[in-house]
């Protein structure tokens, strides 16, 4: 009994991943697709977004500055359930994807929002803290930290960047396995029934983050997420589409910043191929309780081991832009 109120306790908790993504895909759909106007809105976009780290555009475990399409590179996401006129957010979703010029592949590492870490300046907390605390700087930083590796760029969103993405799209079609019902962005209930179906904004987020009721947990879940980011990526892909994306890009107004730039963003073009195909870690751990607070322990190993292969990845002992951890 104990047990299961812990797994719902956490389930209640946890966000979804994959649609974090979903902006870059049609950013670069976007310039990949179409010209003139709508670059020139692609890059309005960026500029608008685009905020830099107090640090600057350099990591500090960096030895030179890296740039996507010359190095490989990281970023990291920050999904964020910020509400209007809110300054300071937790972050429920932590993405770290690193990519390697070579085969263009995507290494993907979601970090659980309850991980017990420690956050410069602020001892030992709760992972999703940073953000509040510091903002995209602290976030990044703590990260690095944790797993010994540079954070180049960083993407931080809120939901509703997912929502109007998928409304100015005209929806996507999935085919929903069962009936159930999820409480939307407003904390409304939406019933979702069998079948396949298209879904409005507010609906395919119902779908991504629904869990507890999934029969097969996490892994039915990730399997929703995967089968609505390549139903945007579909969507966003045909001919039909094209004459939309001045109002997808219109959705992430006010929804995204980002140390990215246009140009940054232009680089990413030979990774496009992968974004569906993205290899996905994750560290091991331990429910923990401590005077009633939940959080989750992370295993020494598995963060070591994980750092390791994001350094392989980077390939950080080899290159000359970074520092050599192996000295």
């Amino acid at each position: 009994m104990v047990e299961n109120s812990r797994l719902r306790r956490r389930r209640k908790k946890k966000k979804k991943k994959w649609f974090l993504l979903t902006p870059i895909i049609v950013i670069l759909l976007a310039i990949i697709a179409y010209g003139g106007h709508l670059v020139l809105k692609v890059m309005n976009v960026t500029s608008d977004a685009h905020q830099e780290l107090t640090r600057g555009e350099m990591s500090d475990k960096r030895v030179t500055p890296v740039y996507p399409g010359k190095d490989n590179f990281s970023v990291l996401f920050i999904g964020v359930d910020e509400r209007p006129g809110e300054t300071k957010s937790r972050s429920d979703v932590l993405l770290l994807a690193t990519f390697n010029k070579n085969d263009h592949s995507i290494k993907l590492l979601s970090i659980p929002r309850d991980s017990r870490v420690d956050i410069p300046g602020y001892k030992t907390q709760k992972i999703n803290n940073a953000n509040f605390f510091g903002g995209p700087d602290l976030a990044v930083e703590t990260v690095e930290e944790l797993l010994d590796i540079p954070v180049d760029y960083y993407v931080k969103l809120n939901f509703n960047a997912f929502i109007d993405i998928v409304d100015a799209l005209d929806g996507v079609t999935v085919n929903v396995p069962f009936t159930f019902t999820e409480k939307n962005s407003k904390n409304k209930p939406i019933t979702l029934y069998k079948g396949r179906q298209t879904l409005d904004g507010e609906e395919a987020l119902a779908y991504v983050r629904m869990r507890k009721q999934d029969p097969m947990g996490d892994f039915g879940r990730n399997e929703r997420q995967k089968e609505v980011v390549e139903a945007i990526i579909r969507k966003a892909g045909s001919l039909s589409s094209i004459t939309k994306y001045g109002e997808v890009l219109d959705g992430l107004d006010d929804n995204l910043s980002t140390n990215l730039t246009f140009q940054n963003i232009v680089a990413l073009h030979p990774y496009a191929k992968s974004i569906s195909n993205i290899e996905s870690l994750k560290l091991s751990g331990e429910d923990l309780y401590i005077d009633s607070v939940y959080y989750f322990a992370l295993d020494e190993y598995s963060v070591s081991e994980t750092s390791q292969m994001l350094k392989e990845h980077l390939e950080i002992s080899t290159t000359n832009t970074a520092i050599d951890y192996n000295s």
